[in-house]
C-alpha cells in the first residue's frame, strides 16, 4: 500500500471515529472531507478583530476558552454596514441597498427593477420578492431542515407591518428582539410560507430542539438579543452590555451546542460578527474582491465592506486551537453553508471562496 493510499485511510478512519487527521501539507487538499450535516451559525455585534480576538478582548471565553477548541479565521470580513444587509448577506448572497444599509427604519418591499448578474436583485427596499431565493428556500426543496432562533422575539416569525416603521430598532425591557438581526423576515418567499412560523422561533426553543439528532435542524441560525449580541451598551434591561454581556451568553449557550447530539455526531458552529464597529480601524474595509454593487456603490457607507472581524469554526473535524488567514466574508460563509448541503450557490456566493475545505484540512 503506498503511503499516500494509507494516509487517506487513516484519515477515513479518523473521520469516522469523531476525530482529525493532520495530514502533511502535500497529501492535506486530498483529505477526505468531513461529512458535516448539523451547521450552527452564531452572530454577535459590531466589533473589530482587535477588540474581539485581539490579546486585550474583554471576551475572554470567546477569544480564549473557545478560540483554543477551534480554527480561528483571522481574515474575516463583513460585507457592509450598517447590520442588516451582512444578514442578508448571509442566507441570500444579495448585496446592500440603500433602505438596508440603512437598517429599514420602515418596512418597505423591495421595489425590483430588473436583475443584474450575479443573481442580483435591482432596485431598493428591504423585503425582497418572492423571486429572490434564500438558503432556507434551498433546504426545504432538498427535503433538509432549517429554524432562525431569535431571542426573545417570542411570536413567530415576528416583524413589522408592511410600510410601517420597525419599532424593534430599540430595545425596551423584556423585549430586546431585533428584526433587522433576523434576515428571515425580509423576504417573501420566507414570511409569505407556512414555514416562517414554524421555522422562524424564539430561542428558547434551541434547549428542547438540541436533545436529539432528529429534532436539531441542519441550519441552525441564532441571534441573541440586543443585549447579548454586545450591540447596546448600556442595555435597556440595565446590564453594562457590550463584549462582556456577550461573552456570558456564550458560556450559556455555547455549552448547549456542544454538548448536544447532532454536534457532536457531525456538528460544524461558526461564531462571527455582522460587522467592525465603523469607529474601529478600517471598519469599512472589504476583502476577496468585494466592489460596488447594482444598488450601491460603496457596501459598507463608508468603504466596500463591513471591515474585519474575524469568525470562530469550531467541529469535532476541526483541530483545536489553528489558525487559518485566508481571506473570508459572509458570502463566504453562505458558501460554505450551500457546499456543505449540495446545494448551488446564491448571489455573490457565486463568486465566493467558502472555508470547508480549508478549515478541515491540516492545521496552520
Amino acid at each position: 500500500m503506498s503511503r499516500s493510499t494509507l494516509l487517506r485511510c487513516l484519515a477515513l478512519v479518523a473521520v469516522a471515529l469523531g476525530g482529525v487527521l493532520a495530514l502533511p501539507a502535500d497529501d492535506a487538499e486530498s483529505a477526505p472531507r468531513p461529512a458535516v450535516r448539523h451547521v450552527f451559525v452564531i452572530n454577535l455585534e459590531n466589533k473589530g478583530y482587535e477588540e474581539t480576538f485581539g490579546p486585550s478582548s474583554p471576551a475572554p471565553y470567546l477569544s480564549g476558552d473557545l478560540r483554543a477548541k477551534g480554527q480561528l479565521l483571522s481574515q474575516y470580513y463583513g460585507t457592509a454596514h450598517n447590520s442588516l444587509p451582512n444578514y442578508v448577506a448571509q442566507i441570500s448572497g444579495q448585496g446592500p441597498s440603500k433602505q438596508t444599509q440603512g437598517d429599514c427604519q420602515i418596512y418597505s418591499g423591495f421595489a425590483a427593477a430588473g436583475t443584474a448578474e450575479p443573481q442580483q436583485a435591482v432596485g431598493d427596499g428591504c423585503v425582497y420578492p418572492r423571486s429572490v431565493r434564500t438558503v432556507a428556500d434551498q433546504l426545504e426543496a432538498k427535503r433538509l431542515t432549517w429554524r432562525g432562533y431569535m431571542e426573545d422575539m417570542s411570536t413567530p416569525c415576528r416583524h413589522p407591518q408592511p410600510n410601517e416603521p420597525d419599532d424593534t430598532q430599540k430595545a425596551r425591557p423584556g423585549d430586546q428582539y431585533a428584526a433587522r438581526h433576523n434576515p428571515f423576515v425580509y423576504f417573501h418567499s420566507v414570511i409569505d410560507s407556512p414555514s416562517c412560523a414554524k421555522n422562524d422561533v424564539d430561542l428558547k426553543e434551541l434547549t428542547t430542539d438540541l436533545r436529539s439528532v432528529a429534532t436539531t435542524p441542519n441550519l441552525s441560525y441564532i441571534t441573541p438579543n440586543l443585549c447579548n449580541d454586545a450591540h447596546d451598551s448600556p442595555c435597556a434591561d440595565g446590564r453594562p452590555g457590550g463584549l462582556a454581556a456577550a461573552d456570558e451568553w456564550l458560556k450559556v449557550w455555547v455549552p448547549r451546542i456542544l454538548a448536544s447530539p447532532a454536534y457532536s455526531q457531525d456538528g460544524m458552529l461558526v461564531v462571527t460578527f455582522d460587522e467592525a464597529d465603523t469607529g474601529s480601524p478600517n471598519g469599512a474595509a472589504a476583502c476577496c474582491g468585494e466592489g460596488p454593487g447594482p444598488n450601491t456603490p460603496l457596501p459598507g457607507i463608508y468603504g466596500m465592506g463591513g471591515g474585519r472581524t474575524g469568525a470562530l469554526v469550531l467541529s469535532p473535524f476541526v483541530t483545536p486551537g489553528s489558525w487559518n488567514n485566508t481571506a473570508y466574508n459572509h458570502y463566504s460563509l453562505l458558501r460554505t453553508v450551500e457546499d456543505t448541503f449540495g446545494l448551488s450557490p446564491l448571489g455573490y456566493a457565486q463568486q465566493a471562496r467558502g472555508f470547508g475545505l480549508d478549515v478541515f484540512g491540516a492545521a496552520r
